[in-house]
């Protein structure tokens, strides 16, 4: 069971976040709170698992709140304005839910949050998993696949059939042309990009590293790759323009 807060200084907000929670079987409403005062509160006193965080409040922001915290627990964003998405990709919170939110799309924010649970929790009993490199790494046909461990067996990935890799805290989620589910594996963004072959592959967020036969497109400063839209940070953007300027015709 997920012990959950709501955080947002609007009743209507609250009423329908509460009435949500409570159609979710794997959720436990804690406690509504209208400011993130009210929040710091709570957060100090209890066990929280995760926040469903409204980020414009009158006295302080759901941002701010988020980066006063040493140990945050997972987040998700609820907001009547799209402009914050990328910070809240950088500030690495659990799903972004866009107001008026509907329940199909708070259950799929809410899912995430428990794969993750779920994995943290079970790693209390398995062994830490780790990427298994290809036997022999100068071999370039040894290098097109890698192993990682998923849900209690080890899994083969083929690269050329990752699209891209998000990252969220201690996991990552591989998405692939084979399915719609992505995989998880309690790793770091930063060790599995260092198993990677750089010709193909690009870290162009705190989140996200690219696979770049799977770019259709960039607009400004974000990537599409299939249905999702990947934005690029400014710390990763001059490397990967100069990647991408040295593929122009």
């Amino acid at each position: 069971m997920i012990r959950c807060i709501i955080v947002d200084d609007e009743p209507l907000a609250l009423d329908l976040m509460e009435d949500f929670i409570h159609k979710v079987p794997f959720l436990e409403l804690v406690c509504r709170c209208e400011s993130a005062v009210d929040a710091l509160e709570i957060l100090q006193n209890q066990k929280i698992d995760l926040i469903f965080l409204d980020i414009q409040m009158h006295d302080i922001t759901g941002i701010q709140l988020l980066k006063s915290l040493k140990n945050s627990p997972m987040v998700i964003l609820t907001t009547a304005y799209q402009q914050y998405a990328i910070e809240g990709y950088d500030l690495n919170v659990m799903d972004y839910l866009l107001k008026p939110i509907p329940f199909d799309r708070f259950f799929k924010a809410a899912t995430k949050a428990y794969q993750y649970f779920n994995l943290c929790n079970r790693v209390k009993t398995e062994e830490q998993p780790q990427i298994a490199p290809p036997a022999n790494t100068n071999n370039e046909e040894n290098d097109d696949f890698l192993f990682v461990k998923s849900d209690y067996k080890t899994v083969k990935i083929n690269l050329k059939d990752i699209s891209y890799i998000e990252g969220l805290k201690d996991y990552v989620k591989i998405y692939t042309t084979l399915k719609p589910i992505p995989i998880l594996s309690l790793l770091t963004l930063k060790s599995l990009e260092e198993k990677l072959p750089a010709k193909d592959f690009i870290r162009v967020h705190r989140s996200f590293i690219v696979s770049l036969n799977k770019i259709e497109s960039i607009q400004k400063s974000r990537i599409k790759i299939g249905d999702k839209l990947i934005p690029i940070s400014d710390y990763y953007k001059d490397n990967f323009s100069k990647l991408i300027k040295g593929k122009n015709i």
